[in-house]
């Protein structure tokens, strides 16, 4: 009897602890939110890290702004241990914020290529002479033309699921289907299910159930029905990188990526075929396709494959001895974590 009752006493001691629910809201005390003025009107600049370290600049999606798209992935913690030694630049194409009022209905959204100029006023407002670009989706098209427009602004760049080329005849119906129900109706469920399919690719529910109930709340309460239909016609209407590899290791190619780029997919991404293209125009000597196994959305489902891939490619940029020196006086779970991947 003793001893029954001596559990009885642990079990009343214990107390059970659930994991926090994965959210997409400013809750990031780290992050500065700021107004950059542009020929085509004020857009949203988050700032994270010292500002006198070296810096990266990243650009979303469609459908997602910069807290949806990078927060999570930014603060996991091997990322924070290597962020020490950068300080990221996360820009927001116009109204795409979190809580932005619809855009004026006179109001022209930039083109590509003009979304790509805005990142040389946001790198002048910030007196940057480099980056390292960093984006996702339309924001890693937007990326590559900048550094195709600007070579010597732009270290190096890692783009996950990047397209060179123009839409095709299957993305624009569908994407106009959207365009007409996001202006008309607002966020619909065949909006929000193509948004799903855009990011994750199929069979996310039996991947990541939460998961997926998160971005469904968060692209159903969240997100500007008309800026995004806005930001979407923008992105089908954008023309070929008009790149290519050169076969002649003799010439100089001037229509190619000059810097080194390391161009990401997940295995179950709708997008793997665009990246097999980009991968095919780009120079082989400065870059690298990698699918990553087991995702769709690789930043939020294999954060810790990717940030590992990502600090081996800066170390292979020449970033290899300040990485060194900070990792080394990270903390035990920091370093533990970047063992294990």
């Amino acid at each position: 009897m003793p001893s029954d009752s001596m559990d009885d006493i642990e079990l009343k001691n214990i107390q059970l602890q659930f994991p926090t629910a994965r959210t997409l809201s400013r809750d990031d005390t780290n992050t500065t939110e700021e107004q950059v003025m542009t020929e085509k009107g004020s857009i949203l600049v988050a700032i994270q890290g010292d500002r006198r370290k070296p810096a990266i600049m990243s650009f979303h999606d469609i459908g997602l702004n910069y807290i949806a798209n990078f927060q999570a992935f930014f603060n996991y913690i091997d990322m924070r241990a290597l962020l020490e030694n950068f300080c990221v630049y996360h820009v927001n194409a116009p109204g795409q914020e979190e809580g932005a009022p619809a855009l004026p209905e006179d109001y022209i959204y930039p083109t590509m290529d003009e979304l790509a100029d805005m990142l040389n006023i946001v790198m002048a407002h910030y007196n940057l002479k480099s980056v390292i670009g960093f984006g996702v989706g339309a924001g890693a098209n937007i990326l590559a033309r900048f550094a195709l427009n600007y070579p010597n602004k732009v270290e190096c760049m890692c783009l996950i699921n990047c397209a060179s080329t123009q839409a095709g005849w299957i993305e624009w119906g569908y994407q106009k289907m959207n365009l007409r129900n996001l202006r008309a109706k607002g966020m619909t469920e065949g909006v929000r299910d193509y948004l799903m399919w855009h990011h994750f690719g199929k069979g996310t529910d039996e991947r990541n159930h939460d998961l997926v109930e998160v971005y469904k709340q968060y692209f159903e309460r969240h997100v500007q029905p008309v800026n995004l239909a806005l930001f979407i016609d923008s992105y089908i209407r954008r023309s070929d990188l008009s790149i290519s590899r050169e076969t002649d290791p003799g010439k100089k190619n001037d229509n190619t990526l000059r810097m080194s780029v390391m161009n990401i997919t997940g295995a179950f991404s709708p997008h793997i075929d665009d990246t097999v293209t980009l991968n095919g125009r780009l120079d082989p000597t400065n870059s690298t396709w990698m699918k990553i196994q087991d995702c769709g959305m690789v930043l939020e489902e294999q954060p810790g494959k990717v940030c590992e891939a990502f600090r081996l490619f800066l170390q292979g940029q020449g970033y290899a001895v300040a990485l060194g020196r900070k990792l080394s006086s990270a903390s035990v779970e920091g370093k533990m974590s970047l063992g294990s991947n």
